[in-house]
């Protein structure tokens, strides 16, 4: 059973006894001030007040958050500022002009607090780390002297401390069914930041992201897969990121999600995300194996309103038809095979091509072979059937094994089925096949003959 949700709206009905606080000297005569004057005023008031001392108050609640440990005034600040910038985002801007550091009381809560408190410092700590003012010394302040008594947080502390807890986040959630949105909601902005995308690959969170890439169905599933995907697609800028995915399950996922999915800015996303990885030779090959051109089409038939999704498909079947032309013939080959698409190319009865890539066809479980049989089964096209047929009698011909993998893959049965099809070339090329694989080849090439 998944623990109370307490909203920003409850916590901020709590009164807090700030004198209380001043008399413990936790707050001090100035602070007890600011607050009096901010606390439980009206939006506008609010407003004016941050308007003209807006980093003072930042200061003022950073300092609350650092010196005082009571879990409801804890939740009750961050309230009030998870408040202040959904009322204007652009106030994120107030806390890069504090005086003191601003982020480590941040840190602590993120890894200290409870579920509200964690949600409530992940969501500010992104905004604040992904609008960040750019400095040279990789410092997140804005320039305050260097010999400042406070501790001054670098990018990579904050940037290292929350992408820490966003993995744990996605590994082990501390919430049933909020951390996993919320994690990969906050990655979704901060890796625009070209540096995260180096930190995360570092420590090794692409893995997490991968497994999330499913078919959704409600609108919450459909939101939680759009921002995953759109973490793909921003990694897909980075070409150490690019080179982990090639060797995941990612290239699968994403084609089917996108040969599935009706949402629109789901599909744009993958679309734009495979662009991307296409120029990766491993990536490539694989979106052929996978029968992307195919899909391609399919989608391109569909009703999309997005211009930019519409360009983007034009532009990987482009890009996969430019990818084809570089392939091996036996590439090219597997391509043809995997896509159905069987017809009386050269390399079919090129003895020189069956020679020198016999061994290809063992690649994962005999595939190829696996798919020849298939369409022996459920195509309808006589020519398909007929290459089929001659191909599987060519690998029994040149494999030293031929004749028994091919019967392992119960082959014989189907081609047996087709020595009465009504299209002659499919009967004899049946018949040829079944001649190899009962009589072996040097004797069905005799009868052929």
């Amino acid at each position: 059973m998944a623990p109370a949700y307490l909203t920003t709206e409850e916590v901020l009905k709590r009164d807090i006894p700030w004198e209380t606080y001043m008399s413990t000297k936790l707050i001090t005569g100035t602070h007890l001030q600011l607050l009096r004057r901010y606390d439980k005023k009206t939006d506008s008031q609010k407003a004016s007040l941050l308007d003209d001392g807006g980093p003072a108050y930042v200061q003022l609640f950073t300092n609350i958050l650092r010196d005082i440990s009571k879990e409801e005034t804890v939740e009750y600040v961050l309230a009030l500022i998870d408040e202040m910038l959904r009322a204007n985002p652009k106030r994120v801007g107030l806390f890069h002009q504090a005086s003191e550091d601003i982020y480590h009381p941040f840190l602590r809560w993120l890894r200290e607090g409870n579920w509200f408190v964690q949600e409530m410092c992940c969501k500010i700590l992104t905004l604040v780390v992904s609008i960040r003012p750019k400095a040279h010394d990789g410092h997140i302040t804005t320039g305050e002297p260097s010999h400042s008594k406070s501790k001054i947080s670098t990018f990579n502390d904050v940037l290292k401390g929350q992408l820490d807890w966003l993995s744990s986040q996605l590994k082990n959630p501390s919430h049933p069914t909020c951390s996993i949105p919320l994690a990969i909601n906050c990655l979704s902005n901060l890796l625009r930041e070209p540096a995260v995308r180096v930190s995360f690959v570092q420590a090794d969170g692409v893995k997490l992201l991968v497994p999330l890439i499913s078919p959704a169905s409600n609108q919450q599933s459909i939101q939680l897969l759009y921002e995953t995907c759109l973490c793909i697609w921003l990694l897909s800028y980075y070409d150490a990121a690019v080179d982990y995915l090639a060797t995941t399950r990612v290239m699968p996922r994403l084609v089917e999600v996108a040969k599935g999915s009706t949402k629109e800015k789901v599909v744009r996303v993958i679309v734009l995300t495979l662009r991307n990885l296409l120029p990766k030779p491993a990536c490539g090959a694989q979106m052929i194996d996978l029968g992307l051109p195919q899909i391609i089409q399919s989608l391109k038939a569909q009703a999309w309103s997005d211009e930019d999704l519409l360009d983007a498909l034009n532009q990987l079947e482009d890009g996969l038809k430019e990818h084809v032309k570089t392939l091996s013939s036996f590439d090219k080959y597997k391509q043809e095979v995997l896509l159905g698409h069987l017809d009386w190319y050269p390399m079919h009865k090129d003895p020189g091509f069956w020679r020198e890539n016999i061994t290809n066809f063992e690649e994962n479980d005999f595939q190829v072979l696996r798919v020849l049989v298939t369409i022996l089964d459920t195509s309808t096209d006589a020519t398909a059937l007929a290459v089929a047929c001659y191909d599987l009698s060519q690998f029994i011909q040149y494999h030293p094994a031929g004749r028994i993998i091919v019967s392992d893959l119960k082959a014989k049965d189907r081609v047996m089925k087709l020595m009465n099809h009504e299209n002659t070339e499919v009967t004899k090329n049946a018949l040829l096949c079944i001649q190899r694989l009962f009589l072996g080849a040097k004797y069905a090439s005799f009868l052929q003959a």
